[in-house]
């Protein structure tokens, strides 16, 4: 009795200063095997009961799971998680398993107990490690994805015997997780995280067959703006329907679908010819997304800017997803529902945003903005009477970098604000030198943008420029085009009438290009209509053109209106716009916008 009780506190001792897990169990196994082997009275049984009890509990509360076999592959414990693992009955206790588990190692299927017997071969009395394995239960149930070690241990007073250790942890949930960070959490696509995977994956192979693969960047115009309109439940709604039907579309192309950021999906094909099945692929898509999206009795009009990028004809690999984000952001630049695909030509004129964003703030404090200006001329005496201010920004490293490149990406970031207190103080300025040195005196238009207008404190920021350079507000015109106009019609009326009231002039830019009702126009307080390029590029030609602009003209002096037409490129259309009545002109047959010393030539 005495000799039991000092092998039992040794082992107890042992345990508390060892830090391996799985020792417990082998000192637990070794106590089963003495003591059957010796049947010793029941209170030495009592005492070491109490100590298996604990080994027990610790055990049981373990999420991996534990089995010892004897060497004839009989159960002598099994915790908890492995119980339920195996679905072994009450009395499991010195039976065989009914079913042995097979485990896969590499390609092949072998039972857990001709692996135990391998590793005794081969691990040389060291625990074995099979990491990230499968295990099956039997043949109905899928693969269990696991990490599977193996030990043994001699057991008995004398070690006659032995018995083997097994720990399972389960990799499931781990695997759901990693699932999940791949996945898109609103419509379980593929998200950003598996299109880079992906494409690493794409790109290798990629030399190895003679087809393009083209990635399309597919954003959703308008999607801040839609979600305020019909709520957040809404949006969702549309988004999963999105995903749903880019993930069925049918084609013959091999596309892969991703949802990676809120309102952006990008697609990967990987057997295209031409660059015209992608334009063709993508069209359907727009086509389909103004039709299928309807709530209640009303159809929601959803249109995409996409941006396509080409290998080989964008360039190579490595950067391929970058310039399908560079095209997207030039489509953008465009307008709604714009298809943009990125050419070794794009890139010629292509700029790194990165610097161009860190930079700004400083080229505004080293005086690397310039306000150049175009003539605009009176239609019949053909002289100049206003011009349009157009900001350059002339960069140390790219040289001059023209508006349509870095206006966007300041309005994105909130700075256009900062570069148009800029524009307005550089123009008044400049009105008061023509002023001073008896130049003609002439109007001079300012673009501005919706988020200039809605920022807190701009009415009062022109009134006191004004004021302050003592200026004719009527020599100030501010331009806003007609699709900004649109979009907050109640905010834009109301700023501009404060600006009436300044007695700032006010015209409405690129008019015909948007959806501007008679209602509106009445209601808005313009004193110029510019008629958009595009109406006037066939005006020589198209007969259609003709009577849609002197239509425009018309309107607009019926409103009280003077009407600029844009665009002017040679004589013919200076003298059939001016025979139409037009009344101020404007176009590179006149003058490209130039620097202000050479636009003070034309006022001498």
């Amino acid at each position: 009795m005495e000799s039991v009780l000092k092998v039992v506190n040794e082992l107890w001792l042992a345990i508390s200063a060892e830090s391996i897990y799985l020792l417990p169990l082998i000192i637990l196994s070794g106590i089963y095997f003495y003591l059957s082997s010796k049947r010793e009275k029941k209170e030495l049984l009592s005492v070491v009961n109490n100590k298996v009890k604990i080994f027990q509990k610790a055990f049981d509360i373990s999420e991996d799971a534990i089995l010892i076999f004897s060497k004839e592959n009989e159960i002598l414990y099994a915790n908890i998680t492995m119980r339920k693992l195996l679905l072994l009955p009450k009395e499991f206790m010195f039976k065989p398993l009914s079913v042995m588990p097979k485990v896969k190692i590499k390609s092949n299927w072998i039972a857990l107990d001709e692996l135990i017997e391998q590793t005794h071969t081969h691990a040389e009395g060291k625990m074995r490690a099979y990491l990230q394995v499968n295990l099956s239960l039997n043949d109905i149930d899928g693969d269990i994805p696991i990490n599977l070690y193996i030990d043994s241990s001699e057991v008995g007073s004398k070690y006659e015997s032995w018995c083997n250790i097994i720990s399972i942890h389960d990799l499931r949930q781990k695997t759901r997780e990693k699932t999940l960070d791949y996945k898109h959490q609103l419509t379980k696509l593929p998200n950003q995280t598996q299109v880079v995977h992906d494409l690493n994956a794409l790109y290798a192979k990629v030399h190895l067959k003679e087809q393009k693969i083209a990635l399309v960047v597919l954003d959703i115009d308008g999607f801040s703006n839609l979600r305020a309109i019909i709520g957040h439940e809404q949006i969702n709604l549309i988004l999963i329907r999105i995903a749903d039907y880019l993930n069925k579309l049918p084609t013959k192309l091999d596309v892969n679908v991703y949802h990676t950021y809120y309102n952006n999906f990008l697609m990967s094909i990987s057997n295209i010819k031409n660059e015209k099945e992608v334009l063709s692929f993508v069209a359907e898509i727009q086509e389909q997304l103004a039709l299928f999206y309807k709530m209640e009795d009303i159809k929601l009009y959803l249109t995409a800017s996409v941006g396509i990028s080409i290998y080989p004809d964008s360039g190579g690999t490595r950067d391929l997803l970058d310039k399908a984000y560079k095209a997207l952001s030039q489509a953008q630049s465009y307008g709604d529902g714009r298809v943009q695909i990125y050419t070794p030509e794009v890139a010629l004129h292509d700029y790194d945003e990165l610097v161009l964003h860190n930079e700004m703030h400083e080229a505004l404090k080293n005086n690397q903005f310039e306000v150049y200006y175009q003539p605009i001329v009176e239609s019949s005496e053909k002289e100049v009477v206003s011009a349009e201010a157009l900001i350059r920004w002339n960069h140390p490293q790219y040289g001059l970098i023209a508006p349509d490149i870095f206006i966007p990406m300041m309005e994105r970031t909130g700075f256009i604000v900062e570069l148009g207190k800029y524009i307005l103080e550089e123009v008044l300025k400049q009105q008061k030198r023509w002023k001073l040195f008896k130049f003609k005196q002439i109007d001079v238009s300012i673009n501005i943008t919706l988020l200039e207008i809605d920022t807190e404190g701009f009415i009062d920021n022109v009134a006191q420029r004004i004021q302050h350079h003592q200026v004719n507000p009527s020599s100030i015109k501010f331009e806003i085009t007609e699709g900004s106009a649109m979009i907050s019609e109640e905010s834009t009326q109301k700023h501009f009438w404060d600006l009436k009231k300044l007695g700032v002039g006010i015209s409405l830019d690129d008019f015909g290009t948007g959806y501007t009702s008679f209602l509106y126009l009445k209601r808005f307080p313009a004193d110029i209509l510019k008629i958009d390029k595009t109406l006037i590029d066939y005006i020589l030609t198209n007969k259609e053109d003709q009577r849609i602009v002197k239509a425009m003209i018309e309107l607009g002096h019926n409103l009280g209106m003077k009407v600029v037409a844009e665009g002017i490129e040679n004589d013919r259309m200076a003298e059939l716009l001016a025979s139409y009545e037009c009344d101020l002109l404007q176009g590179y047959y006149f003058s490209k916008p130039v620097p202000v010393f050479e636009f003070q030539k034309l006022l001498r």
